[in-house]
């Protein structure tokens, strides 16, 4: 299979990608030498989308059947993210040195997914991919994605329960949907009300979740919360509708006739129009939890950027950031596994009622 001139000359694009994916799962036979692919531990992931529900015709589907579409990310790994044209599935690029933690993760992670019967809010991990094109190697990661395919999200945050440093910057805050972080969440005084039942439910999965990371030296992970404000999408529907409307008063009766389709764009197939506005489809928003009746509210909520272990490179920013901010720690990010993870698990029980 020939690579095109551009991708040559822009490895990075999402050109590349999903040329590899097509590739890896149809024709690796035939790809040429100077372009190859290793997919890493493919019994394991075969058998984690197998837990999470993900079947392997719809993951094929989703990755090959439109090129993935570029992410902006706030993030300051410098990683690259992709999503999937149908939104169901996150590519993240990442670093050989990840990949190496990702296999020490694995060992621990694939029989607690299994122990666990897939209940958890860790990343769903579903496969991992090494691309090589003229000696040149890159690597891949595919999760689920947190977010619905069909609802609005209307907010973002990245919580990890500390203070310090802990604010969306100017930048951030001019994007259409920035990614706030702890101190914006507290000055707005934002609450996830999912009630006592829910909340319990969550907190148990939660520590569960974080429990494992502590075993593994893990910290600097963060909830990553998304929120779908059912009043506002219902607004933003009817705007629609009454802009659809305007637009159709000015086409012939012809061009009416033919425009149906865009009454029924992006609504699941057999569903009422408008119901990706009021209802979760749990069968694919699985990180969703609804809010109490009168906030009318939906949040999307995991836990994310498991991979990071307390060795010496943190626990040397931990001393800078002591001797910058004096040694309130529980301010400061950067802390050993078992006061981040109290921390982290203190922040979302005031967080969440």
């Amino acid at each position: 299979m020939k690579i095109c001139n551009f991708c040559k000359n822009n490895l990075s694009n999402l050109c590349i990608i999903t040329q590899t994916v097509v590739n890896l799962i149809v024709f690796r036979e035939n790809m040429p030498s100077h372009f190859k692919v290793k997919e890493y531990c493919p019994l394991v992931f075969r058998n984690l989308r197998e837990r999470f529900g993900v079947d392997d015709v719809d993951f094929r589907e989703s990755l090959t059947r439109s090129q993935p579409i570029k992410i902006d990310s706030s993030g300051k790994s410098g990683a690259q993210f992709y999503q999937s044209y149908d939104k169901f599935f996150i590519i993240k690029s990442l670093t050989s040195e990840e990949i190496e933690r990702m296999h020490a993760f694995l060992k621990q992670y694939h029989p607690y997914v299994v122990e666990r019967h897939g209940k958890t809010l860790l990343p769903q991990y579903l496969g991992m991919y090494r691309i090589t094109v003229e000696s040149v190697q890159y690597y891949f990661v595919v999760t689920r994605n947190v977010f619905s395919s069909h609802l609005t999200i209307h907010k973002k945050f990245d919580l990890k329960g500390s203070t310090v440093d802990r604010e969306a910057s100017e930048k951030e805050l001019e994007k259409h949907l920035p990614t706030l972080k702890d101190n914006d969440f507290i000055k707005q005084r934002i609450k996830l009300e999912i009630g006592e039942e829910a909340k319990d439910k969550l907190m148990k999965t939660l520590s569960n979740d974080v429990d494992l990371l502590t075993k593994l030296h893990i910290m600097d992970y963060s909830l990553l919360v998304g929120v779908h404000d059912s009043v506002r999408a219902e607004e933003e529907a009817l705007q629609g509708d009454h802009n659809q409307a305007a637009g159709r008063s000015e086409n012939s009766e012809s061009e009416e006739c033919d425009s149906g389709e865009r009454w029924t764009y992006n609504t699941p197939p057999d569903s009422p129009r408008g119901a990706q506005y009021k209802e979760v489809v749990y069968e694919v928003d699985i990180y969703a939890i609804p809010s109490i009746e009168e906030k009318r509210e939906i949040y999307f909520l995991a836990i994310i950027d498991v991979l990071t272990q307390y060795g010496v490179k943190k626990q040397a920013a931990k001393a800078a950031k002591t001797v910058k901010y004096g040694s309130n720690v529980d301010g400061i990010s950067t802390c050993d596994p078992d006061q981040y993870a109290k921390r982290f698990l203190d922040f979302m029980d005031k967080a969440i009622e």
